[in-house]
């Protein structure tokens, strides 16, 4: 039997929560209303934390929570209540890259675990093993690494030291995100949360004394989106995280949306399983993480340079959720909650926690009175559906939409 492997998911709010829960993760992370670096995610009230941690340990599942933005010396003032909050909530551990923050952490939240994220740059033996000789208890690596560099960190670093680092999602221009950019452009700071993300811009290029005249900025013929990163997707590569000594494996995505949460969630559990008893990928679910709004996935810096797609900035969305299975009896007659307009006679498909995708043709449906339904027409209207089988809360139904 192989070494477990921890599959972390992003949780942005509750509903983000349910689904990473649902769908198989064996922690998530997510964050509170400050000192977090996605500030436009729904994130979490104080009591709504304690909420989230007391879910979680009903399920069996770790909760991290960020605190690794770089306080200023107000917010400084503000930590010792909100690390004993974290302390008092019951949370497994605090993601920070602060020095001083692990410092307070120390002494404020005794019982939480200490993680340095992948803010504080990590990417040698020496930097991971000072941080674990002040107190933590995991690094998250920088993203700028490859499989040989994280072996090697593995090899020379303590053992109870735990590596984790990203396998999917948004990569950044900058290095481990540290960017500047945002914050000169737009006064949106994305070291403190609020990236608008201007790398995904096209530019060009205007001369002083030319105003107006505008000239395309490339370096070939494939396009002026110069800093557009392409997606990380490492669910073909598991056996080769798992052997470079990785601990867990990070969903990026706080910000993205339930849908993407659940089904990217599912496909790299799914997918682990098989890897740690032996089996082939099942392509089923491999499939699965191109059926979420993604930019053209790259194996990151793990096998080398990504490269940058500079043809455009546009996410791919080929499917849209149209509804959301909030109960089905054993018969599949389920209750749903709607999302986006179909109708019967549709082509639809339902995927749901340990449900193969299954496409249908859509039946005529019936509202709680009983009354045929043709096509729901009010978001979020509940209506009763008949699936082709039975199929727990939380499960989808999603149709084909090229650039939904």
């Amino acid at each position: 039997m192989k070494k477990k492997l921890e599959l972390l998911a992003p949780a942005g709010d509750w509903e983000r929560l349910e689904m990473a829960v649902a769908y198989g993760a064996d922690a998530v992370y997510l964050a509170g209303t400050t000192f977090g670096m996605r500030s436009f995610a729904g994130n979490f009230s104080p009591e709504e934390l304690k909420k989230a941690a007391a879910y979680c340990k009903a399920h069996g599942v770790d909760c991290h929570v960020t605190c690794n933005t770089m306080p200023r010396n107000d917010e400084v003032a503000r930590l010792p209540q909100w690390l004993e909050l974290l302390e008092e909530a019951g949370i497994t551990a605090v993601i920070l890259a602060d020095v001083g923050v692990l410092a307070l952490a120390k002494k404020y939240a005794p019982s939480v675990k200490i993680h340095i994220s992948t803010q504080a740059s990590i990417v040698n033996y020496q930097a991971a093993s000072a941080w674990h000789d002040l107190g933590a208890d995991r690094v998250i690596l920088a993203r700028e690494l490859s499989l040989p560099e994280i072996a090697e960190i593995r090899a020379k670093t303590p053992r109870e030291l735990e590596i984790e680092t990203f396998a999917h999602g948004a990569m950044c221009v900058s290095y481990s995100g540290r960017c500047l950019l945002s914050n000169y452009m737009t006064g949106r700071d994305s070291n403190r949360g609020a990236c608008a993300q201007p790398c995904r811009y096209q530019y060009s290029l205007v001369e002083e004394k030319r105003p107006g005249e505008y000239f395309d900025v490339y370096e070939d013929e494939k396009g002026t989106y110069i800093m557009n990163s392409r997606d990380m997707c490492m669910i073909d590569h598991i056996p080769d995280l798992m052997a470079a000594g990785v601990d867990s494996i990070k969903i990026e995505g706080r910000a993205k949306s339930a849908y993407y949460a659940a089904i990217v969630t599912g496909a790299y559990r799914h997918c682990i399983d098989d890897v740690l008893a032996g089996r082939p990928l099942d392509p089923t679910w491999r499939d699965e993480v191109d059926k979420v709004s993604h930019r053209h996935y790259s194996t990151g810096f793990f096998y080398g340079q990504p490269g940058q797609f500079t043809s455009d900035a546009r996410y791919i969305r080929d499917w849209q959720v149209v509804a959301v299975v909030e109960s089905c009896d054993e018969t599949g007659l389920a209750v749903a909650s709607l999302r986006n307009k179909f109708a019967a006679g549709d082509e639809i498909q339902l995927v749901g926690p340990d449900v193969r995708p299954v496409s249908f043709a859509a039946p005529v449906m019936e509202d709680l009175e009983g009354f045929s339904l043709q096509e729901p027409r009010h978001p979020q209207m509940k209506f009763k559906i008949q699936l082709p089988c039975c199929a727990p809360p939380l499960s989808f139904l999603r149709a084909c939409r090229e650039n939904s």
